[in-house]
């Protein structure tokens, strides 16, 4: 009897990380084999996506757009240049327009309540400025009502799944239509991660688009594949294709290869990255899935 096939996937998709947080080069030739930057100082992520540790793509959103004195302004871990102050509906299209010049995929926006926030107009102009550009924007909404003036806007993403406060059954149905959620679930605990996971959870069963990130480089969360926020996925509410589509690349993406089957639930996939390595080649016996 011959050996039983492997079965070969796309490499893991982080698409929340800070890369000036962390050191990089932890996540050469890992199973992790795209991260989205999504906030930093321009020209330094811009440098690092140039040259990329083995086995790495870096892509990346640019600055934080916010109010003056937004955050994440006077932060001790944000730089100056990683933050973009936008005052008024007329700076909306240069700041996107310098996105656009320093090779940024998307226009990351903060609404964060506690700390100054953009007004509805300069958030529309925001919005409608990426737009015009074909550039994704992507918000961080944090604070009772924000995540409803982020989807309302016309936001593509919310960076991390609402934790704050729990959003009525109408703004998650709007949301699934209009928007897609990144993960972030496992830098909560208690009664955050309880919100995070019950809008989570009827989010995905509106029909909404939950994708795997870790706010890397946001206080212990660990490089590389995070097992829990895999594991907070499932419960969560994907299973199956669901679940490989949130936490894998597209089929384009390096492929990883694991003597085990097909994973179905967050346990099978966890225990099938600890045993993945990098794909060789397709050969005969090999079952490409997705």
């Amino acid at each position: 009897m011959g050996d039983a096939p492997s079965v070969t996937l796309p490499g893991v998709v982080d698409r929340h990380v800070h890369l000036g947080l962390v050191d990089v080069a932890s996540l050469a030739d890992g199973p992790v084999v795209e991260v989205h930057d999504l906030g930093w100082d321009p020209r330094a992520v811009r440098a690092l996506a140039a040259a990329p540790p083995s086995g790495l793509r870096v892509r990346y959103a640019g600055p934080f757009h916010t109010a003056p004195g937004g955050y994440p302004s006077g932060r001790a871990w944000a730089p100056e240049a990683a933050v973009r102050h936008v005052a008024a509906p007329e700076e909306a299209a240069a700041a996107v327009a310098d996105v656009v010049a320093a090779g940024g995929f998307g226009v990351k926006v903060t609404l964060h309540a506690g700390m100054p926030l953009l007004p509805d107009d300069v958030l529309h102009a925001l919005v409608d400025a990426a737009h015009a550009a074909r550039l994704p924007v992507l918000v961080h909404a944090e604070g009772t009502g924000q995540a409803e003036r982020a989807v309302d806007a016309g936001a593509d993403t919310l960076v991390h799944v609402p934790w704050t406060e729990v959003l009525p059954d109408g703004l998650i149905a709007r949301a699934a239509a209009r928007t897609t959620w990144i993960s972030t679930l496992a830098i909560h605990d208690g009664d955050a991660l309880g919100v995070a996971l019950d809008n989570a959870r009827r989010f995905v069963a509106a029909g909404g688009t939950l994708e795997y990130g870790t706010d890397l480089g946001n206080g212990p969360t660990p490089p590389g594949v995070h097992e829990r926020e895999i594991e907070l996925l499932g419960e969560a509410g994907l299973s199956g294709a669901a679940l490989r589509r949130a936490v894998l690349g597209p089929p384009s993406a390096p492929r990883l290869t694991s003597p085990l089957p097909l994973p179905d639930t967050a346990p099978d996939l966890t225990a099938w990255l600890r045993t993945s390595r990098p794909a060789l080649p397709p050969r005969r016996g090999s079952h490409l899935a997705r």
